[in-house]
């Protein structure tokens, strides 16, 4: 195929898949966010509190972009910016599939470079680094729920979040010292590459990712709690804490689609906050604006940047 003309069809098909992403998020946006009366926006609080919470949305992607940059420069050396522009294009892609499965995928494919197998391995120390801090998280939130409102699920429930925590940690630190033996197995012998190539990781850099992971799940519960202040949900600072972290766990378990996950972020909002506050409403707002801040606006962004994508080589 001449240059000419795949430089064109990568211009259009970059265009057609940007417009159509833009389109659907804008639209969805619109629809769930509709609901919400206006009025609830001019009985909010002081407008710091918004602006803080816009300051670490931005946190919050520069922290995920560094954890990228750092996860690449195992395979190979990056650029900062690149790094980047591939979490937000990845972004922009998650907002179509199942609990967000595509974000990853859409990463690499922006990357387009060679060593897609190694990225594809060190993504999933990427992932399992994000579940460690959300689920340790969760557990936290469990720990108090269980203290504050105890039950038969709720034991249940703690018991199971500390057995996968159990396995997350030692897939995360553990994982190249089983590999020789998964080799063995037909099946399972392409994770062999994932187990060398950690084996060469050292363990600082490990708890580098690690403890940006925790951080983010950090910074994301500070935003929601803002929120909820501005929003006029009243919570105690500390159970606030552990329930907001105890609604990311579940968020995190629960199956959804990005684009339609915030009438399930809803519902999910008001059965843990509302033993706290009856302000429904002010529960719904903040969760929504959540929602916008760090899914809807990043994957916005990384739409645009789908515009430079080279899909024909």
């Amino acid at each position: 195929m001449n240059k000419s003309i795949k430089i064109w069809l990568n211009y259009l098909i970059g265009a057609a898949v940007c417009t159509g992403l833009v389109y659907t998020i804008i639209t969805e946006v619109k629809k769930q966010t509709g609901s919400i009366d206006d009025s609830l926006w001019q009985q909010t609080g002081s407008m710091i509190l918004p602006v803080i919470c816009i300051a670490l949305m931005l946190l919050n992607s520069l922290l995920e972009s560094y954890k990228w940059y750092l996860l690449l420069s195992w395979v190979q050396p990056v650029r900062y910016v690149h790094a980047a522009a591939s979490y937000l294009a990845g972004i922009a892609f998650s907002v179509i599939t199942p609990n967000r499965i595509g974000e990853y995928p859409g990463r690499i494919l922006y990357l387009r470079g060679g060593n897609t197998f190694r990225h594809i391995h060190v993504s999933v120390s990427g992932v399992v680094s994000q579940l460690a801090g959300i689920w340790g998280a969760g557990l936290v939130g469990l720990v108090y729920y269980n203290y504050a409102f105890p039950s038969a699920y709720g034991r249940l429930a703690l018991a199971g979040c500390i057995i996968i925590n159990i396995l997350i940690a030692l897939v995360y630190w553990r994982f190249e010292s089983w590999w020789p033996r998964l080799e063995q197995i037909k099946y399972l012998r392409r994770f062999g590459v994932y187990g060398r190539l950690m084996s060469r990781v050292p363990a600082g850099h490990r708890m580098k990712v690690l403890a940006i992971s925790a951080l983010r799940v950090a910074v994301f519960t500070a935003q929601y709690l803002i929120l909820l202040k501005w929003l006029n949900v009243s919570l105690p600072l500390v159970p606030g804490y552990c329930m907001a972290a105890l609604f990311f766990w579940v968020m995190a378990v629960v199956p959804s689609l990005a684009l339609t996950e915030l009438g399930i972020r809803g519902a999910v909002s008001i059965w843990i906050f509302q033993s706290f506050s009856a302000n429904t409403i002010g529960i719904l707002a903040a969760t929504g604006s959540l929602w916008l801040l760090n899914l809807m606006v990043p994957a916005l962004a990384g739409s645009i940047l789908i515009l430079r994508m080279k899909w024909l080589k």
